[in-house]
Protein backbone atom coordinates (compact mmCIF):
# COMPACT_ATOMS: atom_id res chain seq x y z
CA UNK A 1 0.00 0.00 0.00
CA UNK A 2 2.86 2.36 0.80
CA UNK A 3 4.39 1.78 -2.64
CA UNK A 4 1.03 2.48 -4.29
CA UNK A 5 0.67 5.76 -2.38
CA UNK A 6 4.16 6.83 -3.43
CA UNK A 7 3.46 6.06 -7.10
CA UNK A 8 0.13 7.87 -6.98
CA UNK A 9 1.73 10.93 -5.39
CA UNK A 10 4.49 10.96 -8.03
CA UNK A 11 1.90 10.65 -10.78
CA UNK A 12 0.03 13.68 -9.44
CA UNK A 13 3.27 15.68 -9.38
CA UNK A 14 4.25 14.67 -12.92
CA UNK A 15 0.92 15.35 -14.63
CA UNK A 16 1.07 19.18 -14.24
CA UNK A 17 4.58 19.13 -15.71
CA UNK A 18 3.13 17.43 -18.80
CA UNK A 19 0.48 20.09 -19.29
CA UNK A 20 -2.40 18.44 -17.45
CA UNK A 21 -4.36 20.59 -15.03
CA UNK A 22 -7.33 19.31 -13.04
CA UNK A 23 -10.52 21.15 -13.81
CA UNK A 24 -11.37 24.10 -11.60
CA UNK A 25 -15.04 23.30 -12.06
CA UNK A 26 -16.95 20.66 -10.10
CA UNK A 27 -17.65 17.52 -12.10
CA UNK A 28 -21.35 18.25 -12.30
CA UNK A 29 -20.64 21.50 -14.17
CA UNK A 30 -20.41 19.50 -17.42
CA UNK A 31 -23.40 17.14 -17.16
CA UNK A 32 -23.35 14.15 -19.45
CA UNK A 33 -19.56 14.01 -19.56
CA UNK A 34 -19.06 11.27 -16.99
CA UNK A 35 -17.93 8.65 -19.51
CA UNK A 36 -15.77 11.11 -21.42
CA UNK A 37 -14.16 12.37 -18.22
CA UNK A 38 -13.13 8.82 -17.36
CA UNK A 39 -10.78 8.88 -20.36
CA UNK A 40 -8.68 11.63 -18.75
CA UNK A 41 -6.24 11.35 -15.83
CA UNK A 42 -8.07 12.13 -12.61
CA UNK A 43 -11.43 11.36 -14.26
CA UNK A 44 -12.20 14.99 -15.01
CA UNK A 45 -12.29 17.21 -18.08
CA UNK A 46 -8.99 19.12 -18.13
CA UNK A 47 -9.22 22.89 -18.21
CA UNK A 48 -6.12 25.04 -18.43
CA UNK A 49 -4.94 22.98 -21.42
CA UNK A 50 -5.00 23.03 -25.21
CA UNK A 51 -7.47 20.78 -27.04
CA UNK A 52 -7.19 20.17 -30.80
CA UNK A 53 -10.36 19.51 -32.81
CA UNK A 54 -9.82 18.08 -36.30
CA UNK A 55 -12.52 19.20 -38.75
CA UNK A 56 -11.50 18.82 -42.39
CA UNK A 57 -14.82 19.53 -44.13
CA UNK A 58 -17.84 21.84 -43.67
CA UNK A 59 -19.88 19.09 -41.99
CA UNK A 60 -17.12 18.43 -39.48
CA UNK A 61 -16.70 22.14 -38.83
CA UNK A 62 -20.43 22.53 -38.15
CA UNK A 63 -20.48 19.51 -35.82
CA UNK A 64 -17.41 20.72 -33.97
CA UNK A 65 -18.86 24.20 -33.60
CA UNK A 66 -21.97 22.78 -31.95
CA UNK A 67 -20.03 20.48 -29.63
CA UNK A 68 -17.60 23.21 -28.57
CA UNK A 69 -20.54 25.55 -27.96
CA UNK A 70 -21.95 23.07 -25.46
CA UNK A 71 -18.57 22.92 -23.74
CA UNK A 72 -18.33 26.71 -23.62
CA UNK A 73 -21.72 27.02 -21.94
CA UNK A 74 -20.41 24.87 -19.08
CA UNK A 75 -17.03 26.58 -18.86
CA UNK A 76 -18.68 30.02 -18.82
CA UNK A 77 -21.13 29.16 -16.04
CA UNK A 78 -19.24 31.30 -13.50
CA UNK A 79 -20.23 34.43 -15.47
CA UNK A 80 -16.88 34.46 -17.24
CA UNK A 81 -16.40 35.52 -20.83
CA UNK A 82 -14.93 33.58 -23.74
CA UNK A 83 -13.25 34.54 -27.01
CA UNK A 84 -13.88 32.97 -30.43
CA UNK A 85 -11.33 33.82 -33.13
CA UNK A 86 -11.94 33.07 -36.80
CA UNK A 87 -10.79 34.19 -40.22
CA UNK A 88 -14.09 33.23 -41.87
CA UNK A 89 -17.50 34.88 -41.76
CA UNK A 90 -19.42 31.63 -41.22
CA UNK A 91 -19.89 31.80 -37.45
CA UNK A 92 -23.32 33.14 -36.47
CA UNK A 93 -23.05 34.03 -32.75
CA UNK A 94 -26.83 34.35 -32.02
CA UNK A 95 -27.25 30.67 -32.98
CA UNK A 96 -24.87 29.66 -30.18
CA UNK A 97 -27.50 30.71 -27.64
CA UNK A 98 -29.22 27.40 -28.45
CA UNK A 99 -26.37 25.74 -26.54
CA UNK A 100 -26.84 27.87 -23.44
CA UNK A 101 -24.18 30.47 -24.22
CA UNK A 102 -24.78 34.02 -23.05
CA UNK A 103 -23.74 35.68 -26.31
CA UNK A 104 -23.22 39.01 -24.53
CA UNK A 105 -20.20 37.41 -22.85
CA UNK A 106 -18.82 35.88 -26.04
CA UNK A 107 -16.26 38.01 -27.86
CA UNK A 108 -16.02 37.10 -31.55
CA UNK A 109 -12.91 38.32 -33.37
CA UNK A 110 -12.62 38.20 -37.16
CA UNK A 111 -9.00 38.39 -38.28
CA UNK A 112 -6.66 37.38 -41.06
CA UNK A 113 -5.50 33.76 -41.07
CA UNK A 114 -1.91 34.75 -40.30
CA UNK A 115 -3.01 36.72 -37.22
CA UNK A 116 -5.38 34.33 -35.46
CA UNK A 117 -2.76 32.30 -33.55
CA UNK A 118 -1.08 35.44 -32.23
CA UNK A 119 -4.46 36.76 -31.09
CA UNK A 120 -5.22 33.43 -29.42
CA UNK A 121 -1.92 33.44 -27.55
CA UNK A 122 -2.57 36.95 -26.24
CA UNK A 123 -6.16 36.07 -25.27
CA UNK A 124 -4.99 32.97 -23.37
CA UNK A 125 -2.90 35.25 -21.16
CA UNK A 126 -6.08 36.92 -19.82
CA UNK A 127 -6.92 35.19 -16.53
CA UNK A 128 -10.50 36.45 -16.51
CA UNK A 129 -11.51 34.36 -19.52
CA UNK A 130 -13.05 30.91 -19.30
CA UNK A 131 -11.86 29.73 -22.71
CA UNK A 132 -10.52 30.76 -26.10
CA UNK A 133 -11.57 29.08 -29.35
CA UNK A 134 -9.58 29.57 -32.54
CA UNK A 135 -10.34 28.37 -36.07
CA UNK A 136 -7.17 27.92 -38.12
CA UNK A 137 -6.03 25.63 -40.92
CA UNK A 138 -2.94 24.20 -39.21
CA UNK A 139 -0.43 24.82 -36.43
CA UNK A 140 3.25 24.05 -35.94
CA UNK A 141 4.67 22.34 -32.87
CA UNK A 142 6.43 25.57 -31.85
CA UNK A 143 3.20 27.56 -32.06
CA UNK A 144 1.26 24.92 -30.11
CA UNK A 145 3.94 24.94 -27.44
CA UNK A 146 3.59 28.72 -27.07
CA UNK A 147 -0.14 28.29 -26.55
CA UNK A 148 0.45 25.55 -23.97
CA UNK A 149 2.83 27.80 -22.01
CA UNK A 150 0.20 30.55 -22.05
CA UNK A 151 -2.54 28.36 -20.56
CA UNK A 152 -0.19 26.96 -17.92
CA UNK A 153 0.23 30.50 -16.64
CA UNK A 154 -3.46 31.42 -16.47
CA UNK A 155 -5.54 28.23 -16.40
CA UNK A 156 -7.62 29.37 -19.39
CA UNK A 157 -8.80 26.55 -21.66
CA UNK A 158 -7.79 26.71 -25.33
CA UNK A 159 -9.61 24.95 -28.17
CA UNK A 160 -8.19 24.82 -31.70
CA UNK A 161 -10.40 23.94 -34.67
CA UNK A 162 -7.93 22.65 -37.28
CA UNK A 163 -9.06 22.21 -40.88
CA UNK A 164 -5.88 20.71 -42.34
CA UNK A 165 -5.89 16.99 -43.12
CA UNK A 166 -2.22 16.81 -42.13
CA UNK A 167 -1.96 16.09 -38.41
CA UNK A 168 1.21 17.85 -37.29
CA UNK A 169 2.97 16.99 -34.07
CA UNK A 170 1.38 19.11 -31.37
CA UNK A 171 1.91 19.76 -27.68
CA UNK A 172 -1.85 19.75 -27.06
CA UNK A 173 -3.22 17.57 -24.30
CA UNK A 174 -5.96 16.03 -26.42
CA UNK A 175 -7.05 15.63 -30.03
CA UNK A 176 -10.74 15.26 -30.86
CA UNK A 177 -12.77 14.50 -33.96
CA UNK A 178 -16.49 15.35 -33.94
CA UNK A 179 -18.91 14.07 -36.58
CA UNK A 180 -22.67 14.47 -36.85
CA UNK A 181 -25.21 11.71 -36.35
CA UNK A 182 -28.90 11.68 -37.33
CA UNK A 183 -31.03 13.27 -34.66
CA UNK A 184 -34.00 11.22 -33.51
CA UNK A 185 -37.11 12.94 -32.18
CA UNK A 186 -38.21 11.77 -28.71
CA UNK A 187 -40.80 8.98 -28.49
CA UNK A 188 -40.48 8.20 -32.19
CA UNK A 189 -42.41 11.31 -33.22
CA UNK A 190 -41.78 12.76 -36.69
CA UNK A 191 -39.54 15.77 -37.05
CA UNK A 192 -35.99 16.75 -36.24
CA UNK A 193 -34.34 15.50 -33.10
CA UNK A 194 -31.74 17.14 -30.90
CA UNK A 195 -28.18 17.63 -32.20
CA UNK A 196 -26.24 14.41 -31.88
CA UNK A 197 -22.56 13.66 -32.50
CA UNK A 198 -20.03 10.89 -32.53
CA UNK A 199 -17.28 12.16 -30.26
CA UNK A 200 -13.92 10.54 -30.88
CA UNK A 201 -11.01 11.25 -28.56
CA UNK A 202 -8.14 10.29 -30.85
CA UNK A 203 -5.28 11.24 -28.54
CA UNK A 204 -5.05 12.09 -24.86
CA UNK A 205 -1.89 12.40 -22.85
CA UNK A 206 -1.76 9.74 -20.11
CA UNK A 207 -5.38 8.87 -20.83
CA UNK A 208 -7.50 6.37 -22.74
CA UNK A 209 -8.63 7.31 -26.27
CA UNK A 210 -12.18 6.21 -27.01
CA UNK A 211 -15.41 7.29 -28.71
CA UNK A 212 -18.96 8.03 -27.59
CA UNK A 213 -22.33 9.15 -28.91
CA UNK A 214 -23.44 12.41 -27.32
CA UNK A 215 -26.62 14.44 -27.67
CA UNK A 216 -27.43 18.02 -26.70
CA UNK A 217 -30.96 17.93 -25.26
CA UNK A 218 -31.45 21.68 -25.24
CA UNK A 219 -29.93 22.16 -21.80
CA UNK A 220 -26.99 19.80 -21.40
CA UNK A 221 -25.03 16.91 -22.90
CA UNK A 222 -26.53 13.43 -22.66
CA UNK A 223 -24.63 10.26 -23.48
CA UNK A 224 -26.48 7.92 -25.84
CA UNK A 225 -26.09 4.24 -24.96
CA UNK A 226 -26.18 1.40 -27.49
CA UNK A 227 -29.54 0.29 -26.15
CA UNK A 228 -31.03 3.75 -26.55
CA UNK A 229 -29.79 3.92 -30.14
CA UNK A 230 -31.54 0.62 -30.87
CA UNK A 231 -34.76 1.66 -29.09
CA UNK A 232 -34.90 5.00 -30.90
CA UNK A 233 -34.36 3.29 -34.26
CA UNK A 234 -37.27 0.93 -33.63
CA UNK A 235 -39.56 3.79 -32.62
CA UNK A 236 -38.56 5.79 -35.68
CA UNK A 237 -39.42 2.88 -38.00
CA UNK A 238 -42.81 2.45 -36.33
CA UNK A 239 -43.54 6.15 -36.77
CA UNK A 240 -42.93 5.81 -40.52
Amino acid sequence: MADFDILNRLRQEILPLQGFRHTKLPRESIPGFQSIESAFPGNCFPTGAIHDFICTDPSGAASTTGFISGLLSALMNKHQSAVWITSSQQLYPPALAHFGIDTERLIVIHAKEKEVLWIMEEALKCEGLAAVVCQVSKISFTASRRLQLAVEGTGVTGMLMLSSTHKNTSSSLARWCISSLPGIAPHGLPGLGFPRWKVKLEKVRNGKPSSWQIEWNGQQFVEITSREVSDFSILAKKAV
